[in-house]
This record gives C-alpha cells, structure tokens and sequence, in this order.
C-alpha cells in the first residue's frame, strides 16, 4: 500500500461520488496522472455511480469541486475493472473493500502491472481510493 485517501461529501448533492474526490485527491498527493495506472478498480454500487464518478474525473466544470483547475483525465477503459466489478462478481456486502483490494493485488500481478488504483462509495457520501504498488523480488 503506497498511499490512501478517505473523504466525505455532502449527502443533497454529491452523494456517491466519493470516489471521484478521494481519487482525486490520492492522485495529486502522490504527483500522479491516470496514465501512470496500470490497474483500475472501482466497486460499482450500480452502473449510474460508477458512471457518475467517470464523468466527474473527467469534467473540467466539475474539477474546481475537487480542487483542481483541470479535469483528473478520462479513465482508460482498457485498465477498467476488466474481470468485472461488482456488479458482475457479486457485492460481498461487508467485504467489499477485501474484495476490490484482493482483485487489484491480483490483477497486478497477473498482468505484470506496477501500480494499481482502487476506489469505492460507502454509506451515502463517504469515499476511498488506494494506490498499491506491485512487490517484485
């Protein structure tokens, strides 16, 4: 674990977008761009939040929200949740931060990545993402 974020916004008009901010903020705190990623998960509560917090992340007119001058950048699909995200695996409710961390250790090492990004919404308006950074020996 290089780095995490955990954030929280306001329940009338930002709710579920928590992973924007905290990745958002993650992100400039490590100095890092998306390009930088080799591996990106975010649990998706359902397809509109997950959808949401894409268009966040790359939206000039909502990155002053997040503190920026500039959008963080669109997401590479190609790096997305590729072995599915929870919807499709299955929302271990109460487990699902092991299971997007557990996925992202893995994923990295099976495609031989270096860093990986992780993020969820929880409880409304919280959020957190995690920067992990492959061990090699």
């Amino acid at each position: 674990v290089v780095d995490f974020v955990f954030t929280g916004q306001s329940l009338d008009n930002e709710l579920l977008l928590g992973p924007a901010y905290a990745v958002s903020r993650l992100l400039a705190r490590q100095n890092m761009e998306l390009s930088e990623l080799d591996v990106i998960e975010f649990h998706e509560a359902f397809a509109g939040q997950v959808l949401s917090n894409l268009k966040a992340l790359a939206s000039d007119e909502f990155a002053p929200k997040l503190g920026r001058e500039k959008a963080v950048g669109e997401i590479d699909r190609s790096k997305f949740n590729l072995w599915g995200g929870s919807l499709s695996i299955g929302h271990p409710f109460g487990a699902t931060g092991a299971r997007i961390l557990t996925t992202t250790a893995n994923r990295l090492q099976h495609e031989q990545g270096t860093y990986g990004l992780l993020a969820a919404c929880a409880a409304g308006a919280h959020g957190h993402a995690m920067l992990l950074k492959r061990w090699q020996a």
